[in-house]
């Protein structure tokens, strides 16, 4: 196979994968630690509507999710990456950065939730992800 080629499929299949752990543990989430009373999780508008009412606790979850993502993407694609392992897991760690810039510019969460989860889910997590990949 076209290692140019493999490498792009890396970052989608690491991408897709990682996004599904995410998806899951999100789904996951108001089971393990339930929102609070009155709080509309279902959508965008009631999550906006109703963050004031989070407390940390809260926050720990989706920290968790975006993390836990992110580290599956990238260990996912190095291990199918033809070259250039580090340059793809930090790709795919890129791409899972965006989707939580987008997310903080659409939801008014604690500014220190937001400096956590972009500064140490993202990057640092596509990096452990290339490292337990054992190609980093």
């Amino acid at each position: 196979m076209n290692p140019i080629f493999k490498n792009i499929l890396a970052i989608i299949a690491g991408f897709v994968l990682g996004s599904v752990v995410n998806y899951c543990l999100i789904m996951l989430s108001a089971y393990i630690i339930p929102p609070p009373e009155g709080a509309d999780i279902t959508t965008m508008e009631g999550l906006q509507a109703s963050i004031h009412l989070f407390e940390p606790k809260h926050f720990i979850m989706p920290f968790l999710s975006h993390a836990i993502g992110t580290l599956t993407g990238a260990f996912v694609c190095v291990k199918i990456a033809a070259s250039s392992h580090l340059a793809m897991g930090m790709v795919t760690g890129l791409l899972f950065f965006i989707g939580g810039c987008s997310a903080v510019m659409m939801l008014s969460s604690p500014v220190w939730f937001s400096v956590l989860d972009l500064v140490v889910a993202y990057f640092p997590m596509a990096w452990l992800g290339v490292k337990l990949g054992g190609k980093g």
